[in-house]
């Protein structure tokens, strides 16, 4: 009978959840596409590689579908077996709620195992060819790209911004182009009350027909002396419709190398995230020291004297100065503030400089307590949905999906404070990214222990009596 029963248990749980992974999986990979689809269209790319990518894409969203597919399978599961009064009979036959529960359990902890090596194995290589594949597609025929307000560079030789553009008449306002072709500086502007995009039919030419415009063009001529000099002759032309053609190169789709992109902390496994942060912590604390050593022998220590007398002989600052004069004294402390002003911006730059190594040295830490916490959160909002769904008693996709929805947006909100707490600096690694385990391991087992003593969430009688005392104190008063 209790075979009989764990069949019967992993069966239902079975169906939900590998339904409720792929509804979920192509919610997140809509997202994506919704996120990325300016990126795409109208690029001219090929069916495989926009299939590629989304390929890539859903294996890179697999940790956030995977968690809310086990707390939405499991509250279906435990709540349809409550609401048909299946569970009541189960226990009615002596077997208890987490008897019940425990075949899942071990099929939860398979799931963990494979969610472990997915992350350390499958989603860095996934990771890696998608950002590879997403560069080349930003990449492809950036003239597209042209967003109002923005100054764009995706033609070669060319800077154009424009206020307003129309994305379906692809015509925009107030139009400036510089013309760095000549790589003279910005010697050649065109302005433009309006202009119209329109691609030759190869896709090799991008003309632009300007509309009621001004075009200037300093002239300079060859030589140092003439180089030399503030003002220069310039030509300006005002003109009511002109065309500008521009060579586009960037039309053919070409694959960049995965080696560039391979030591970015997300493309790493648990071994070589370990190794990079070694290197990243030796190479922290040896810039730490070098940047110490060097601002306190140049900033700190200029009382040793290093011109009139002998580069290692001190001498007090103050009675030199008393010998000064009114002037050497101005010229003195004119120096000493320039000096310190020297010493801030240096110390700026070192803070700047350390901090920046100290984010991405937390991003290798994050990325690398990530290969557990997917694993960790699959059991934890296990045992929030099942004793939930036990003790509701609701099945189907209503209540189910909006109670899973409010739990699971709990847990990521945490974990994405304690990740950014961890980039900031404000907490470790370790607290940061198991700070929403933490939060929530203890509601599983409150909920669990709820559903197998078949007592309520929350006891109302309780705050009555606690009222009632309170009441009883002040009118005591």
């Amino acid at each position: 009978m209790i075979k009989k029963l764990d069949i019967l248990i992993i069966k239902s749980y079975i169906g939900p959840f590998l339904a409720t992974f792929f509804v979920s999986l192509f919610l997140l990979l809509m997202q994506f596409l919704w996120k990325y689809i300016d990126d795409m269209v109208g690029k001219g790319l090929d069916g495989t590689v926009i299939m590629e990518l989304l390929w890539y894409a859903s294996a890179a969203l697999v940790p956030m579908a995977l968690p809310l597919a086990t707390l939405l399978a499991s509250i279906m599961t435990f709540g349809n077996l409550g609401e048909f009064n299946e569970l009541m009979a189960i226990k009615a036959a002596g077997v208890p709620l987490p008897r019940i529960m425990m075949p899942l359990v071990f099929l939860n902890i398979l799931v963990a195992i494979g969610a472990f090596f997915f992350s350390n194995d499958i989603l860095p290589y996934t990771n890696l060819k998608m950002g590879a594949l997403l560069y080349d597609v930003r990449q492809q025929r950036p003239e597209l790209n042209i967003r109002k307000g923005i100054f764009f560079t995706g033609i070669d030789g060319i800077i154009m911004k424009v206020k307003d553009k129309d994305p379906k008449t692809n015509v925009m306002k107030n139009v400036m182009i510089y013309d760095h072709r000549g790589q003279n500086g910005n010697l050649n502007v065109t302005v433009a009350d309006s202009a119209k995009m329109v691609m030759s039919k190869n896709r090799q030419f991008l003309f632009f027909t300007l509309y009621s415009g001004e075009h200037y063009e300093e002239v300079r001529e060859q030589g140092r002396y003439n180089s030399m000099r503030r003002n220069f002759p310039h030509e300006r032309e005002s003109f009511k419709e002109q065309q500008v053609v521009f060579e586009l190169t960037g039309y053919k789709f070409s694959r960049t190398s995965t080696e560039l992109f391979k030591n970015n902390y997300q493309m790493l496994n648990l071994k070589q995230l370990e190794f990079a942060q070694d290197s990243l912590k030796k190479d922290y604390k040896s810039r730490v020291k070098f940047l110490m050593n060097r601002n306190i022998d140049e900033y700190f220590f200029k009382f040793i004297v290093r011109t009139k007398y002998n580069k290692d002989t001190a001498i007090n600052a103050d009675k030199m100065f008393a010998k000064y004069d009114n002037q050497q004294k101005i010229e003195a402390i004119d120096f000493a503030l320039e000096d310190m002003r020297s010493a801030k911006i240096a110390f700026n730059n070192m803070v700047d400089d350390l901090e920046a190594r100290r984010a991405w040295l937390s991003r290798h830490e994050t990325e690398w307590h990530k290969k557990f916490t997917l694993s960790v959160a699959c059991l934890i909002l296990f045992f929030i949905g099942a004793p939930f769904g036990a003790i509701v008693r609701k099945g189907g996709l209503g209540m189910p999906v909006v109670i899973s929805v409010v739990f699971f947006l709990l847990y990521y909100i945490i974990s994405m404070m304690g990740e950014k707490y961890v980039k900031s600096g404000e907490a470790t690694a370790l607290v940061g990214m198991w700070f929403a385990s933490a939060v929530l391991l203890p509601l599983g087992m409150y909920f669990t222990y709820k559903a197998a003593t078949d007592s309520q969430i929350i006891n109302l009688d309780i705050f009555y009596k606690i009222y009632a005392y309170i009441e009883k104190k002040v009118n005591s008063k």
